[in-house]
């Protein structure tokens, strides 16, 4: 399994948010899709240990922030990067209370979409809930949001540990390292012939995008028949 693969999906991103009593908090989310259209629902995932998780079980509302796309990380480290265990979020931000009375946040937002949960989905690391729309709004309809690849490639961000994104360094380097030997030639120093990855070997049904290690070891070579062990790494 290649997960360089799930860097191909596109997202947004937005801030999430809910309350215990008087206490506020959120983060940034890049988890956030419209399930049904009548009533209109919208899921969003939170990782387990996050604090505005425990908000939401206990509320049972949550908004949805949609942010612009000229944002910087000076803006969006604290909702990314800090928990609201160790700072408050909310000291220093612009923000309204919603009808399901969840604050939502207006810094930098281009829309609002405010919520009460309908149903929660363990799904391992993350919950996901599913919320019933009781209220969005267009905030300024003239600016594009921010897309995923956007802070990515532009903004030069990375995923905080607790994102459904959020990708192991050791595992992304093991993705780099299989992807490298999905690319290298061996040629047979017997024949000549060239087992070439991206083409596999048809004759016996190996497909391509097979490495070089990872062939049988009773593979041999469709050409002149001898094993593994007569072929070399091109150059």
């Amino acid at each position: 399994m290649d997960i360089k693969s799930f860097f191909k999906v596109t997202y947004g991103l937005y801030i999430v948010a809910s309350k215990d009593g008087i206490k506020l908090n959120g983060h940034i989310s890049n988890t956030v899709f419209q399930v049904s259209a009548d009533p209109a629902r919208f899921a969003i995932a939170t990782h387990k240990d996050n604090l505005t998780t425990e908000f939401i079980r206990k509320s049972r509302v949550f908004s949805i922030s949609i942010l612009q796309e000229n944002v910087d990380l000076e803006f969006l480290g604290p909702w990314g990067f800090s928990s609201g265990r160790d700072v408050d979020k909310f000291e220093n931000t612009h923000f309204m209370v919603g009808l399901s009375g969840a604050p939502i946040v207006l810094d930098k937002s281009i829309a609002y979409i405010d919520c009460t949960v309908e149903e929660e989905i363990d799904t391992g690391s993350h919950i996901m809930f599913i919320g019933e729309v009781v209220d969005a709004e267009i905030l300024n309809d003239s600016l594009p949001p921010l897309t995923y690849g956007y802070y990515r490639s532009v903004i030069k961000g990375v995923s905080p540990k607790n994102a459904p994104t959020y990708t192991d360094k050791s595992k992304l380097a093991e993705a780099e390292a299989k992807t490298e030997k999905v690319s290298e030639k061996y040629q047979c120093i017997v024949c000549g012939h060239i087992y070439d990855p991206a083409e596999g070997d048809p004759t016996k049904n190996i497909p391509p995008g097979t490495a070089f290690e990872d062939l049988p070891d009773d593979w041999l070579c469709p050409i002149c028949g001898v094993g593994k062990s007569e072929f070399n790494l091109m150059d």
